[in-house]
């Protein structure tokens, strides 16, 4: 999409977006077996279809053949891709390591946490963009600023999952629903439920977020209760408008036509009005 906005036949960006969307494919198999995932759209995770040690082999098979779909292009382009890809595959990798240690962490700030979300998210989507750009031999400029648009809307689209995790419809959602609360992530909803809770309140929560059930039902209900009475609930639906008017602010900076920003500005309103 972003190679057609600058004016490119979308063909020539093909291998790059392979590249990208196995990547994706290749942390989310990882990414499940950390968080001992039992669903990822809908379907079995491949660690519990067939077994751990296929899911990391997997992995590893498909780290590798993502970069083999670089090798597809011209070596002045293939350099600029592979750079940015590196750069973005360790930003996730450092993104998914904070991920786990916040979960053995009572001190986690909303800064640190919308650090890593930045890197384990919003820098995939970024650089999926920058890519299309790359390929288009666009301004330098024009690269930085496509960038930054995915970046926010990153973040957004990070915030909106952490959302649909608690209030997502599970008959839609493809994922277990409450599945961050019953792993004690500490999410965007979570830090600012305690933010905005008493001392015994807070303390109440950090406690029920540090148990681990073999029926979490009461505990989905009952967190989720919190997060709707505290205010946490619209303070993150409202954090998720600001970065997605960040991203719109972006677009409007970009030296492209008209019906190209209506074509990225359709796409964000999409991205956030998903229920899935």
């Amino acid at each position: 999409m972003t190679a057609e906005v600058f004016n490119v036949d979308y063909k020539e960006a093909l291998a790059a977006a392979m590249a990208v969307e196995v990547f994706h494919n290749f942390s989310l198999v990882h990414d499940d077996i950390m968080d001992d995932a039992p669903l990822r759209r809908g379907h079995q995770t491949v660690h519990e279809k067939w077994d751990v040690n296929s899911g990391i082999l997997s992995g590893d098979a498909m780290l590798i053949l993502a970069y083999q779909y670089f090798e597809q292009y011209e070596p002045a382009v293939f350099m600029k891709l592979a750079k940015l890809f590196s750069k973005t595959a360790l930003e996730v990798c450092e993104g998914q390591q904070w991920d786990v240690d916040f979960e053995t962490r009572d001190d986690v700030t909303i800064s640190e946490y919308l650090k890593m979300i930045e890197y384990k998210t919003a820098v995939l989507v970024a650089a999926a963009m920058k890519m299309g750009a790359i390929i288009a031999e666009t301004s330098v400029e024009n690269a930085n600023l496509i960038y930054e648009f995915g970046l926010n809307l990153g973040l957004a689209f990070q915030l909106q999952d952490d959302y649909l995790d608690a209030f997502g419809d599970p008959e839609t959602f493809g994922k277990q629903v409450g599945g961050d609360i019953i792993e004690n992530k500490k999410t965007y909803l979570y830090l600012k439920a305690m933010a905005f809770s008493n001392k015994e309140q807070a303390s109440h929560l950090s406690q029920v977020f540090s148990t681990h059930l073999e029926d979490n039902t009461e505990k989905i209900i009952w967190v989720k209760d919190v997060f709707n009475n505290s205010g946490a609930s619209k303070a993150t639906q409202q954090e998720i408008q600001e970065y997605t008017s960040k991203a719109f602010i972006t677009l409007e900076k970009m030296n492209i036509e008209e019906d190209k920003k209506v074509m990225l500005r359709t796409f964000g309103e999409n991205l956030m009005s998903r229920n899935v």
